[in-house]
């Protein structure tokens, strides 16, 4: 798979989102629904929870580039809404379904975001922020990992096997 994107900033960006792009499945497999909803009398966000907003960040950060695409689990964590303990969140196979949908369309945009583009001021009057695309591609780069990591940890404390990485 080609990694040389037409901004040379994107080069890293594009090598970490293919390894999050595989890494996402094999840190949810053969997690069962029941137990992706478990939070071992913690506050902690569970596996679900953890799955489902990284998907929206996909999504979002897609439609940041002009992809008006939508995951089915949406109205969960749009507006960056965290964990709700009366809801039950979607199966895990309904988040890699839509993973798989949006991850080479948003890699596509990767490769082909120019530093015009890249360099474009988000706003965000409700938080009183602004701050370039390139920024948001980054964080949400930084926060796949994060996301990956937490639900690796979980797979040991809910005595699963540790990810393949392969």
């Amino acid at each position: 798979m080609e990694t040389q994107p037409k901004s040379n900033r994107m080069f890293a960006i594009v090598v970490l989102y293919d390894m999050h792009s595989t890494y996402f499945n094999s840190v949810l497999d053969g997690i069962a629904d029941a137990d992706a909803h478990k939070r071992l009398d913690t506050k902690a966000n569970h596996v679900a929870w953890l799955a489902g907003s990284m998907l929206e960040g996909r999504f979002e950060l897609a439609n940041w580039f002009g992809i008006d695409h939508k995951a089915q689990s949406h109205e969960l964590f749009k507006h960056n809404k965290g964990i709700q303990d009366d809801v039950q969140y979607p199966s895990l196979e309904s988040y890699q379904k839509d993973w798989a949908h949006i991850s080479p369309i948003l890699r596509e945009k990767l490769m082909q975001a120019s530093d015009a583009e890249l360099d474009k001021i988000l706003e965000f009057p409700e938080m009183n922020m602004s701050f370039p695309l390139y920024d948001m591609v980054t964080f949400n780069t930084y926060r796949e990992a994060n996301c990956i990591g937490q639900i690796a940890l979980w797979r040991r404390l809910l005595n699963y096997p540790a990810m393949k990485y392969m």
